[in-house]
């Protein structure tokens, strides 16, 4: 049995508060990620890295850092540094999968793929750039304001995410392709390329606000079960969204026979599991109040984009819920 998940007064003004700090981080995070990569040469490379990180993404992995290092009641600015990393990092990872040896997409946040707009070379060669910057930040920028000791676990933290995650993600991806897939291949697959980036923030957060053991259990649980959530709802957004919503081509993940929920379950199944990581995921809150209401507002927010159509909220979620049986 899942515990309650969030009573529904609480979801309203849990959503109204994220709205707010979304606005006022992301602003900071762009700051710093303009401070980051100015201009410089080759022009091309440093366009080209620009290009993808102005592209209007939505931050959610620089607010997870801040948010959970806040939540432990630390500064959140002194965590910026970690946050434009793991942007970094990220947006690194969406320039080498939109390439034709990967997933050959070439709409991504409503415009051309970054090799699509600069050509092959120069897109990997701005991937690896940011990822390499990335690490930069946080064994630079980030000790004026943490002590090494605290900055070296958090650059192993990333790197283990960029490696046994992204990419080992990726790979599972491309080898499932087109084949039978179980519901634990599945997980594991979703939990590397997706959710190893969310674990990631958030355990970036829970290092530097100086979490107790019990409070980074609970966090990395709470981690796992958004970042599933969140692949859940891409699956599902892949089938009944249309390319001006999503920002990307729509029925890709059918086209090319990747393994997702939405193939193995159908939507309706889909929506289910949706919902049961999104009550692990409040679960998982469950020690701490209304100092919580970011992580908790986040949860609803992944809900809120599989809603019947853009800008319509779904309902809460619901109060009782019995775990199934699959």
């Amino acid at each position: 049995m899942f515990a309650r998940a969030p009573r529904e007064k609480d979801v309203v003004v849990s959503s109204k508060t994220l709205e707010l700090h979304w606005h006022r981080w992301r602003t900071r995070v762009d700051e710093n990620l303009g401070r980051l990569i100015g201009a410089g040469e080759p022009e091309a490379l440093y366009s080209s890295m620009r290009y993808s990180i102005e592209a209007g993404g939505k931050r959610l992995r620089p607010l997870l850092v801040l948010a959970v290092v806040e939540l432990l009641g630390d500064d959140p600015v002194r965590a910026l540094p970690a946050a434009c990393a793991l942007e970094l990092i990220h947006t690194f990872s969406l320039i080498h999968d939109d390439l034709p040896a990967l997933d050959d997409d070439v709409i991504r946040r409503g415009r051309p793929t970054n090799h699509v707009a600069f050509g092959e070379a120069t897109a990997i060669l701005a991937g690896d750039a940011l990822h390499a910057l990335a690490f930069r930040v946080l064994s630079k920028d980030l000790l004026e304001s943490y002590p090494a000791s605290l900055c070296l676990e958090v650059v192993h933290c990333v790197s283990d995410a960029a490696v046994h995650g992204l990419a080992c993600g990726q790979v599972a991806d491309i080898e499932a392709a087109g084949r039978a897939t179980t519901r634990e291949k599945l997980a594991d697959i979703h939990n590397l390329k997706t959710g190893s980036l969310f674990r990631c923030a958030v355990r970036v957060g829970a290092i530097l606000g100086r979490a107790s053991p019990q409070q980074a259990r609970d966090l990395d649980v709470f981690a796992s079960s958004l970042g599933l959530a969140f692949q859940i709802a891409d699956d599902i957004l892949d089938v009944i969204r249309s390319q001006q919503d999503l920002g990307k081509s729509p029925g890709k993940d059918e086209r090319d026979g990747k393994a997702t929920y939405v193939r193995l379950y159908g939507l309706a199944g889909a929506h289910d599991h949706l919902e049961e990581a999104c009550l692990r995921a409040t679960s998982a809150l469950a020690s701490w109040g209304s100092e919580a209401s970011i992580l908790r507002a986040l949860v609803q927010y992944v809900v809120n984009q599989v809603a019947p159509s853009p800008g319509v909220n779904a309902p809460a979620l619901r109060t009782e819920h019995t775990e199934s049986p699959r």
